[in-house]
Formats: C-alpha cells, structure tokens, sequence
C-alpha cells in the first residue's frame, strides 16, 4: 500500500505560477512511477504530466507541454508538479497517481493508488 497526499492548490489570476505537492509514505518511493491527472466539473479524468521511477523520463499532455514541470524527490518522497502561465481552462481538480508497472503512462487506468485531490482554480 502507498498513501498519497496532495498540497499546493488554490485560487489565483490567470498568469499565475502553483507548485502542487505530492507526498508518498508507505512503500519505497523509489518504486513507483507517478503521474498528475486533473478532473474539472462536468468532465472526465485527464492526463497532465507523468514522470519514471528514476525521474530521467517525463511526457506532458499536449494542454501544458511547456507550461508545466513534472519533477520528484527521492530523499522527500515527494513528487512536484510546478505550473505557471497558468489559464482559466486549467481549473480543476488535481490528483496525483502511483504506478507500480515499470515505466511511465498516460492511462488513469494504469496507476495503482490515489490521492485525494487538491483543487486549483483560476480566475480571468
């Protein structure tokens, strides 16, 4: 089992930068690739940003590819998804997701554990 717990969420203006935070306990870190996924109102699921075990693969959904940064720390346990140029279509609610398969995956459907989300909403 591995427990996740997202931070970082809030309100701010279009143009604004978040750093969301993820921190892992339960299981070695190092075991698990993770991803970011975010849900807004009235939508399903969707793929953000997700990074490997080692941290030297990342991909990006198209939406934030150059926007946003995926990155982790292994002596925190913590996986980091900074956000800037950040636009009112970005609002959502934001999970982080485990994966215990080898390599990295753009499929909600492939990551193992959850957290409980932490909500980002931008204003105009």
């Amino acid at each position: 089992q591995v427990q996740l717990v997202e931070s970082g969420g809030g309100l701010v203006q279009a143009g604004a930068s978040l750093r969301l935070s993820c921190a892992a306990s339960g299981r070695t870190f190092s075991q698990f690739a993770m991803g970011w996924f975010r849900q807004a109102p009235g939508k399903e699921r969707e793929f953000v940003a997700t990074i490997s075990r080692s941290g030297r693969a990342t991909g990006y959904a198209d939406s934030v590819k150059g926007r946003f940064t995926i990155s982790r720390d292994g002596a925190e346990n913590t996986v980091y998804l900074q956000m800037n140029s950040l636009q009112p279509e970005d609002t959502a609610v934001y999970y982080c997701a485990a994966r215990t398969s080898f390599g990295t995956s753009w499929s909600k459907t492939d990551y193992d554990y959850w957290g409980q989300g932490t909500q980002v909403t931008v204003s105009s």
